[in-house]
Protein backbone atom coordinates (compact mmCIF):
# COMPACT_ATOMS: atom_id res chain seq x y z
CA UNK A 1 0.00 0.00 0.00
CA UNK A 2 2.93 2.42 1.38
CA UNK A 3 4.78 2.01 -1.82
CA UNK A 4 2.42 2.47 -4.30
CA UNK A 5 0.08 4.70 -3.34
CA UNK A 6 0.67 8.35 -5.45
CA UNK A 7 0.96 10.98 -3.04
CA UNK A 8 -1.57 14.19 -3.93
CA UNK A 9 -0.12 17.05 -6.27
CA UNK A 10 1.08 19.31 -2.97
CA UNK A 11 3.60 16.24 -2.26
CA UNK A 12 4.82 15.39 -5.48
CA UNK A 13 6.82 17.92 -6.79
CA UNK A 14 10.36 19.39 -5.52
CA UNK A 15 9.98 22.12 -3.06
CA UNK A 16 13.09 23.80 -4.23
CA UNK A 17 10.54 24.26 -7.67
CA UNK A 18 8.01 25.90 -5.55
CA UNK A 19 9.92 27.61 -3.46
CA UNK A 20 11.64 29.19 -6.75
CA UNK A 21 8.54 29.67 -8.30
CA UNK A 22 7.28 31.92 -5.12
CA UNK A 23 10.30 34.04 -4.83
CA UNK A 24 9.59 35.35 -8.28
CA UNK A 25 5.86 35.97 -8.39
CA UNK A 26 5.36 37.91 -5.43
CA UNK A 27 7.13 40.37 -3.23
CA UNK A 28 4.95 41.15 0.31
CA UNK A 29 4.86 44.93 0.99
CA UNK A 30 6.28 45.17 4.90
CA UNK A 31 2.97 47.49 5.01
CA UNK A 32 0.36 45.18 3.74
CA UNK A 33 -1.57 43.08 6.07
CA UNK A 34 -1.20 39.58 6.40
CA UNK A 35 -4.43 37.30 5.70
CA UNK A 36 -4.88 34.11 8.05
CA UNK A 37 -6.92 30.86 7.36
CA UNK A 38 -8.89 31.74 10.03
CA UNK A 39 -9.64 35.64 8.67
CA UNK A 40 -11.40 33.20 5.78
CA UNK A 41 -13.31 31.36 8.33
CA UNK A 42 -14.38 34.76 10.23
CA UNK A 43 -15.38 36.10 6.86
CA UNK A 44 -17.62 33.58 5.88
CA UNK A 45 -19.44 33.25 9.21
CA UNK A 46 -21.58 35.53 10.94
CA UNK A 47 -20.80 38.99 10.12
CA UNK A 48 -20.12 40.04 13.81
CA UNK A 49 -16.78 37.51 13.19
CA UNK A 50 -15.52 39.48 10.44
CA UNK A 51 -16.36 42.65 12.19
CA UNK A 52 -14.15 42.05 15.57
CA UNK A 53 -11.51 39.75 14.06
CA UNK A 54 -10.20 40.68 10.48
CA UNK A 55 -8.68 43.99 9.65
CA UNK A 56 -10.84 46.28 7.02
CA UNK A 57 -8.43 45.81 3.99
CA UNK A 58 -8.07 42.06 4.39
CA UNK A 59 -11.50 41.60 4.70
CA UNK A 60 -11.92 43.26 1.44
CA UNK A 61 -9.28 42.05 -0.41
CA UNK A 62 -10.51 38.35 0.72
CA UNK A 63 -14.11 39.08 0.05
CA UNK A 64 -12.95 40.19 -3.75
CA UNK A 65 -11.46 36.48 -4.13
CA UNK A 66 -14.26 34.51 -3.13
CA UNK A 67 -16.16 33.05 -5.89
CA UNK A 68 -19.76 32.10 -4.80
CA UNK A 69 -21.08 28.75 -5.90
CA UNK A 70 -24.34 29.77 -4.37
CA UNK A 71 -25.15 32.91 -2.95
CA UNK A 72 -23.26 33.95 0.31
CA UNK A 73 -26.90 35.00 1.95
CA UNK A 74 -30.39 32.90 1.71
CA UNK A 75 -32.84 34.78 -0.59
CA UNK A 76 -35.21 34.45 2.49
CA UNK A 77 -34.45 33.51 5.86
CA UNK A 78 -34.46 29.70 7.10
CA UNK A 79 -38.40 28.94 6.04
CA UNK A 80 -38.09 25.26 5.85
CA UNK A 81 -35.78 21.90 5.53
CA UNK A 82 -34.94 20.34 2.16
CA UNK A 83 -34.79 15.99 1.74
CA UNK A 84 -31.94 14.55 -0.31
CA UNK A 85 -34.51 11.44 -0.34
CA UNK A 86 -37.57 12.97 -1.81
CA UNK A 87 -36.49 16.25 -3.82
CA UNK A 88 -38.57 18.24 -1.40
CA UNK A 89 -38.19 21.41 0.85
CA UNK A 90 -40.63 21.78 3.37
CA UNK A 91 -41.85 25.50 3.30
CA UNK A 92 -41.30 25.99 0.12
CA UNK A 93 -43.92 25.83 -2.94
CA UNK A 94 -42.76 25.41 -6.88
CA UNK A 95 -39.13 25.84 -5.71
CA UNK A 96 -36.86 25.82 -8.95
CA UNK A 97 -34.22 23.52 -9.56
CA UNK A 98 -31.19 26.33 -8.36
CA UNK A 99 -34.12 27.53 -5.65
CA UNK A 100 -33.68 23.80 -4.31
CA UNK A 101 -29.74 23.37 -4.88
CA UNK A 102 -29.28 26.75 -2.80
CA UNK A 103 -31.44 25.90 -0.32
CA UNK A 104 -29.39 23.08 -0.18
CA UNK A 105 -26.87 24.19 0.76
CA UNK A 106 -27.50 27.03 3.20
CA UNK A 107 -29.84 24.76 4.98
CA UNK A 108 -29.07 20.60 4.73
CA UNK A 109 -30.67 18.29 5.52
CA UNK A 110 -31.41 17.34 9.25
CA UNK A 111 -28.84 14.28 9.40
CA UNK A 112 -25.85 17.02 7.84
CA UNK A 113 -27.24 19.22 10.54
CA UNK A 114 -26.74 17.43 13.38
CA UNK A 115 -23.21 16.20 12.19
CA UNK A 116 -22.40 20.10 12.21
CA UNK A 117 -23.83 20.50 15.85
CA UNK A 118 -21.90 17.56 16.80
CA UNK A 119 -18.86 18.81 15.75
CA UNK A 120 -19.38 21.95 17.26
CA UNK A 121 -20.64 20.77 20.59
CA UNK A 122 -17.62 18.24 20.28
CA UNK A 123 -14.97 21.49 20.56
CA UNK A 124 -13.79 20.41 17.48
CA UNK A 125 -12.94 16.87 18.12
CA UNK A 126 -12.52 14.50 14.90
CA UNK A 127 -13.70 11.54 16.93
CA UNK A 128 -16.96 13.20 17.12
CA UNK A 129 -16.89 12.12 13.08
CA UNK A 130 -15.42 9.14 13.14
CA UNK A 131 -17.69 8.38 15.79
CA UNK A 132 -21.06 8.79 13.02
CA UNK A 133 -19.20 6.12 10.68
CA UNK A 134 -20.78 3.05 9.92
CA UNK A 135 -17.84 0.64 10.80
CA UNK A 136 -18.67 -1.76 7.23
CA UNK A 137 -15.68 -1.51 5.21
CA UNK A 138 -16.22 -1.22 1.04
CA UNK A 139 -12.77 -1.86 -0.65
CA UNK A 140 -10.94 1.04 -2.86
CA UNK A 141 -11.09 -0.36 -6.60
CA UNK A 142 -7.41 0.31 -7.91
CA UNK A 143 -6.44 1.34 -11.20
CA UNK A 144 -3.10 0.76 -12.66
CA UNK A 145 -1.32 0.32 -9.72
CA UNK A 146 -2.85 3.43 -8.24
CA UNK A 147 -4.00 4.10 -5.04
CA UNK A 148 -6.43 7.57 -5.09
CA UNK A 149 -6.87 7.15 -1.36
CA UNK A 150 -5.04 6.78 2.05
CA UNK A 151 -6.42 3.62 2.62
CA UNK A 152 -7.54 0.68 0.57
CA UNK A 153 -10.70 1.03 2.57
CA UNK A 154 -13.31 2.96 2.90
CA UNK A 155 -16.68 3.79 4.90
CA UNK A 156 -20.24 5.35 4.54
CA UNK A 157 -21.96 7.99 7.53
CA UNK A 158 -24.44 5.85 9.57
CA UNK A 159 -27.18 8.07 8.14
CA UNK A 160 -27.66 8.05 4.61
CA UNK A 161 -28.59 11.37 3.98
CA UNK A 162 -25.18 12.86 4.80
CA UNK A 163 -23.97 10.35 2.12
CA UNK A 164 -26.15 11.50 -0.40
CA UNK A 165 -25.64 15.20 0.20
CA UNK A 166 -21.58 14.79 -0.07
CA UNK A 167 -22.38 13.30 -3.82
CA UNK A 168 -24.57 15.64 -4.18
CA UNK A 169 -21.68 18.32 -2.92
CA UNK A 170 -19.53 16.61 -5.94
CA UNK A 171 -21.95 17.03 -8.91
CA UNK A 172 -22.83 20.75 -7.47
CA UNK A 173 -19.81 22.18 -7.59
CA UNK A 174 -18.97 20.02 -11.14
CA UNK A 175 -22.26 21.67 -12.48
CA UNK A 176 -21.81 25.04 -11.35
CA UNK A 177 -18.20 25.66 -11.72
CA UNK A 178 -18.16 27.07 -15.15
CA UNK A 179 -19.63 30.06 -14.27
CA UNK A 180 -17.16 31.85 -11.86
CA UNK A 181 -14.31 29.94 -14.23
CA UNK A 182 -13.77 26.71 -13.51
CA UNK A 183 -14.15 23.83 -15.74
CA UNK A 184 -14.49 20.51 -14.09
CA UNK A 185 -14.80 16.82 -13.85
CA UNK A 186 -15.56 14.22 -11.75
CA UNK A 187 -12.74 12.05 -12.50
CA UNK A 188 -9.70 10.48 -10.91
CA UNK A 189 -7.27 13.34 -12.47
CA UNK A 190 -9.38 16.20 -11.92
CA UNK A 191 -12.01 16.10 -8.99
CA UNK A 192 -12.55 13.37 -6.60
CA UNK A 193 -11.77 13.83 -3.00
CA UNK A 194 -12.06 16.42 -0.49
CA UNK A 195 -10.70 17.34 2.99
CA UNK A 196 -12.88 17.23 5.85
CA UNK A 197 -12.03 19.41 8.74
CA UNK A 198 -13.22 21.17 12.43
CA UNK A 199 -12.50 24.72 12.36
CA UNK A 200 -9.50 25.93 14.62
CA UNK A 201 -11.68 28.26 16.50
CA UNK A 202 -15.18 27.54 16.42
CA UNK A 203 -14.98 23.63 15.44
CA UNK A 204 -17.27 25.14 12.30
CA UNK A 205 -17.67 21.45 10.19
CA UNK A 206 -16.40 21.98 6.66
CA UNK A 207 -14.53 20.36 3.33
CA UNK A 208 -11.71 21.73 1.10
CA UNK A 209 -12.06 20.26 -2.03
CA UNK A 210 -9.25 19.78 -4.21
CA UNK A 211 -9.63 20.02 -8.02
CA UNK A 212 -7.31 19.17 -10.91
CA UNK A 213 -5.09 16.41 -8.79
CA UNK A 214 -3.01 15.19 -11.23
CA UNK A 215 -2.25 17.51 -14.52
CA UNK A 216 -1.16 16.05 -17.27
CA UNK A 217 2.45 15.74 -17.78
CA UNK A 218 3.63 18.79 -20.10
CA UNK A 219 7.35 19.40 -20.32
CA UNK A 220 6.48 23.05 -21.10
CA UNK A 221 3.75 23.56 -19.14
CA UNK A 222 3.87 21.27 -16.52
CA UNK A 223 6.99 19.18 -16.42
CA UNK A 224 6.71 17.05 -13.52
CA UNK A 225 6.23 13.21 -13.24
CA UNK A 226 3.38 12.32 -10.36
CA UNK A 227 3.93 8.46 -11.26
CA UNK A 228 0.70 5.83 -11.81
CA UNK A 229 -1.79 7.90 -10.81
CA UNK A 230 -0.95 10.61 -13.32
CA UNK A 231 -0.68 8.16 -16.29
CA UNK A 232 -3.35 8.94 -18.71
CA UNK A 233 -4.79 12.60 -17.40
CA UNK A 234 -6.16 15.00 -19.85
CA UNK A 235 -6.47 17.93 -17.17
CA UNK A 236 -4.03 21.01 -18.39
CA UNK A 237 -1.91 23.03 -16.32
CA UNK A 238 -3.89 26.18 -17.11
CA UNK A 239 -5.25 28.89 -15.76
CA UNK A 240 -8.04 26.50 -13.69
CA UNK A 241 -5.14 25.49 -10.81
CA UNK A 242 -6.03 28.87 -9.78
CA UNK A 243 -9.44 27.86 -8.93
CA UNK A 244 -8.61 24.54 -7.50
CA UNK A 245 -9.59 25.03 -4.02
CA UNK A 246 -13.39 24.24 -3.13
CA UNK A 247 -14.56 25.09 0.02
CA UNK A 248 -18.09 23.79 1.98
CA UNK A 249 -18.83 25.29 5.05
CA UNK A 250 -21.75 23.59 6.85
CA UNK A 251 -23.82 26.12 8.56
CA UNK A 252 -22.31 27.28 12.24
CA UNK A 253 -24.66 26.38 14.97
CA UNK A 254 -25.10 28.65 17.86
CA UNK A 255 -23.08 27.23 20.96
CA UNK A 256 -25.40 29.15 23.55
CA UNK A 257 -28.58 27.76 22.02
CA UNK A 258 -31.23 25.63 19.56
CA UNK A 259 -30.25 28.57 16.51
CA UNK A 260 -27.93 28.77 14.16
CA UNK A 261 -25.72 31.98 13.52
CA UNK A 262 -24.71 31.39 9.79
CA UNK A 263 -26.31 29.65 6.94
CA UNK A 264 -23.74 26.93 4.60
CA UNK A 265 -21.56 28.02 2.33
CA UNK A 266 -20.00 26.64 -1.09
CA UNK A 267 -17.33 29.06 -2.67
CA UNK A 268 -14.33 28.67 -4.92
CA UNK A 269 -11.07 30.37 -3.68
CA UNK A 270 -9.14 32.44 -6.31
CA UNK A 271 -5.83 31.80 -6.09
CA UNK A 272 -4.81 34.15 -9.00
CA UNK A 273 -1.10 35.26 -8.21
CA UNK A 274 -1.77 39.52 -7.76
CA UNK A 275 -4.57 38.09 -4.75
CA UNK A 276 -4.09 37.77 -1.12
CA UNK A 277 -5.36 34.16 -1.01
CA UNK A 278 -1.96 32.96 -3.32
CA UNK A 279 0.26 36.06 -1.26
CA UNK A 280 -0.65 34.68 2.16
CA UNK A 281 -2.72 31.36 2.31
CA UNK A 282 -0.43 29.11 0.06
CA UNK A 283 2.91 28.55 1.35
CA UNK A 284 6.04 29.23 -0.80
CA UNK A 285 6.67 25.24 -1.60
CA UNK A 286 2.99 25.01 -3.38
CA UNK A 287 1.98 27.42 -5.05
CA UNK A 288 3.06 26.41 -8.26
CA UNK A 289 -0.17 24.39 -7.82
CA UNK A 290 -1.99 26.73 -5.38
CA UNK A 291 -2.55 24.17 -3.05
CA UNK A 292 -4.39 25.71 0.20
CA UNK A 293 -3.98 22.95 3.21
CA UNK A 294 -7.09 21.87 5.17
CA UNK A 295 -4.29 21.25 7.99
CA UNK A 296 -4.31 25.48 7.95
CA UNK A 297 -8.28 25.77 8.61
CA UNK A 298 -8.68 23.18 11.33
CA UNK A 299 -8.35 19.44 12.35
CA UNK A 300 -8.83 17.29 9.86
CA UNK A 301 -11.31 14.39 10.47
CA UNK A 302 -11.73 12.76 7.38
CA UNK A 303 -11.36 12.22 3.25
CA UNK A 304 -14.01 12.16 1.20
CA UNK A 305 -13.74 10.52 -1.61
CA UNK A 306 -16.00 10.34 -4.95
CA UNK A 307 -14.62 7.94 -7.50
CA UNK A 308 -16.46 6.03 -10.60
CA UNK A 309 -15.76 2.45 -9.94
CA UNK A 310 -17.99 1.80 -13.38
CA UNK A 311 -14.67 0.78 -15.55
CA UNK A 312 -15.13 1.39 -19.45
CA UNK A 313 -18.94 1.29 -19.07
CA UNK A 314 -21.54 3.38 -17.69
CA UNK A 315 -20.36 5.84 -15.13
CA UNK A 316 -20.93 4.38 -11.32
CA UNK A 317 -19.89 6.78 -9.13
CA UNK A 318 -19.61 5.96 -5.27
CA UNK A 319 -18.67 7.31 -1.90
CA UNK A 320 -15.41 6.12 0.38
CA UNK A 321 -15.06 8.06 3.89
CA UNK A 322 -11.63 7.53 4.27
Amino acid sequence: MVNSYAPPIRFTILITSFSLAAASSFKLSASHPKATADDLLAVLGPPSAAAYTVKPTVYRELRSRLKFLVPFQPNKPNSGRCSLRTGLCSGKNDAVEEDYENSLVWWPPEAVLELARIAVDSGGDPGSIHRALDPTIIPVPRTNKCHLTRTPYGRHFVADEVNLYFEFLFRLIESRGPSVGLNVSLSRYDLFHGHMFLASESGRLGILFHAKEYPAYDKEAFPYNMGYCQRGSDVKYGDSMNLRNILWLAPLPSNSGPGWLAPGVLVVLDAHPDGIIYRDLIPNYVKFVRTIYEDDLGTTAVDVNYLNVGGAGEPDYQLFIC
